[in-house]
């Protein structure tokens, strides 16, 4: 065989690999092009959030500027879009006060919420002997007096949306629930133990992804 055949013999393996190459990129473009008009048809909506209740077990301030609290809050989600499930593959519940967080956190169990689903959650969030600012404390015992304090019910997590087979990457989900609890006034509240108050509050909640 001359070398000008095996020449020739290379020279269309090349090109045999040049258009597989490209067929491949084509296809994945196509691919890529159709999930875009999907998602961009379907528009994903953000769920909507609900802060149903809080009961307070405790929620006591010391010195020098400490506060113990004790709280359990009713969550719902609800997925607003017809053909779009939601995968919460991280949510963590806390309480602030002033911008500062005033409790630990506590996970939600991971779930999946499909399409038009309401779920509930009813975590306990709670700190002991947690420090606060002195600013805070100041305000805290005067909001305290005056007998309501606004609370923010927050939540940090990670989500991810499914359009038929498609799965999304991740999204940060943050969520604040504002909670007015009007301490020392017991007929704004439900007593449902000896020293604890569930205040039913029906607050909508709002939602960044």
């Amino acid at each position: 065989m001359s070398s000008k055949d095996c020449g020739s013999h290379g020279h269309r393996r090349r090109k045999i690999f040049r258009r597989i190459f490209a067929g491949i990129l084509i296809f994945l473009l196509i691919v890529l092009i159709i999930i875009l008009l999907v998602w961009a048809i379907l528009r994903p909506s953000k769920p909507k959030f609900i802060l149903q209740d809080a009961t307070v077990y405790a929620f006591n301030v010391s010195s020098p500027n400490v506060l113990t609290s004790n709280f359990q809050v009713t969550l719902s989600s609800r997925n607003p879009n017809d053909k779009v499930g939601i995968y919460y593959d991280k949510l963590d519940v806390y309480a602030t006060y002033r911008n500062q967080q005033i409790t630990l956190r506590t996970s939600i169990p991971t779930s999946y919420q499909g399409h038009k689903e309401i779920d509930v959650w009813s975590p306990f969030i709670y700190g002991s002997a947690v420090p606060v600012s002195p600013y805070n404390s100041l305000a805290l015992s005067q909001d305290q007096a005056t007998g309501t304090v606004l609370l923010m019910i927050k939540i940090d997590g990670r989500v991810r949306f499914k359009v038929g087979t498609f799965i999304s990457g991740k999204y940060h989900l943050n969520v604040r629930c504002p909670a007015y609890i009007q301490f020392g006034s017991r007929t704004s509240g439900i007593i449902v133990g000896e020293n604890a108050i569930k205040y039913q509050l029906v607050t909508r909640c709002s939602v960044s992804l």
